[in-house]
Parts: structure tokens; C-alpha cells; sequence
């Protein structure tokens, strides 16, 4: 970064806020998501792949996963995947079909949950934080080398802050949403 640049500042933080959501889809909330799948990686053709480019994944109800897997040689490679990660389901096997069943949470698993968001929030404002850090760095350097005024310094940081600030709310604001609907269901 040789100048000052807002766009690139806010398209840093708008990825590490899509990556913080990405990682919440991945937690098992008792409802389906095909989203708590997308970590999962199936050993076929010579390579780890996501079941997603292995199969059809759909929500045929609220708290099921119907997997539609392409090839039927791929079949048991995908259960016992899912079968070895920690979702903590049991999926059950009919033909080219995977049918996984969510389990109700039970009140010890929400809480480790609640942890378990709690650190994927703070990774996301620790990233936001970084972000900041590298752009001020940039800013004292480019004050140092004399290709920006005091004032401009000083107007670029405080545009950096107030960005920050709002992306940490916007981190605060969807873990308490999410929060709300580990505790609630």
C-alpha cells in the first residue's frame, strides 16, 4: 500500500466479516444448515473434497439434511466422514441417499457453544484489529516519508478507527443473534 487507500481498508474488513459469518454456519445450532458440512472433507478420486462437489445437499426439514450423493461408490466414504467429524449426528444410509437428523441441543452443548462462539468472535475483532494496526503503520510511514500532511495523518486514522469500530459492532451484533438462537430452541 503505497497511499492511502479507504476502499481497500473496507474490502479487508468486509472479507474478515464474510469469513467470521462463514465460520458461524459451520456450528451445529440443532437446526440444519448444509453449511455444517463444509469443513468436512471426503478422501475420492485422489483427492480431499467437500461433499458439497460430491453430492446434492438439501434441507428437506427444519432439523434434517438430505445428501444426495452422485456416485454410489462414493457412498460410504461420505458416512463415515460425516460419521467421524465432530457434528456429533448419526447419519442414516438409504441407496444414493445420506439422511442426517439434528439432535435437539442439550443445555451442556449450548453452553460449550456459547463458548465456542465467543472465540470465533474474538478472532474476527482480533483480524478487524490487525487490520487496523497495518493501515495506521502505513499511515506513520507514509507521515514519515513526508507524502501525506499531519492533518491527512491524522484524518486517514480516524476514518480507520471509525471503520473499525463499526466492524467490531457488526461482529458484537451477529454473535449476539447467534447467541439468542443456540439459547432459544
Amino acid at each position: 500500500m503505497s497511499a492511502f487507500d479507504k476502499n481497500e481498508i473496507s474490502q479487508k474488513m468486509n472479507k474478515t466479516i464474510a469469513s467470521f459469518k462463514k465460520d458461524l454456519g459451520t456450528l451445529r445450532t440443532g437446526r440444519a444448515n448444509p453449511a455444517m458440512l463444509d469443513l468436512i472433507r471426503v478422501d475420492v478420486y485422489g483427492q480431499k473434497m467437500p461433499i458439497n462437489q460430491l453430492a446434492t445437499v438439501t434441507v428437506p426439514e427444519p432439523r434434517s439434511i438430505s445428501i444426495q450423493v452422485w456416485d454410489k461408490n462414493n457412498v460410504k466414504l461420505v458416512d463415515s466422514e460425516i460419521q467421524k467429524s465432530n457434528l456429533g449426528v448419526n447419519p442414516q444410509v438409504d441407496g444414493q441417499i445420506i439422511r442426517i437428523h439434528i439432535p435437539q441441543l442439550t443445555e451442556e452443548r449450548r453452553k460449550e457453544l456459547t463458548k465456542v462462539l465467543k472465540n470465533l468472535g474474538e478472532k474476527g475483532k482480533v483480524s478487524i484489529r490487525n487490520i487496523r494496526r497495518e493501515c495506521n503503520d502505513n499511515i506513520k510511514k507514509l507521515l514519515k516519508e513526508k507524502k501525506i500532511s499531519e492533518d491527512e495523518s491524522k484524518n486517514h486514522e480516524s476514518e480507520v478507527q471509525k471503520s473499525t469500530d463499526e466492524n467490531i459492532s457488526l461482529i458484537e451484533k451477529i454473535l449476539v443473534e447467534k447467541e439468542k438462537e443456540i439459547l432459544t430452541l
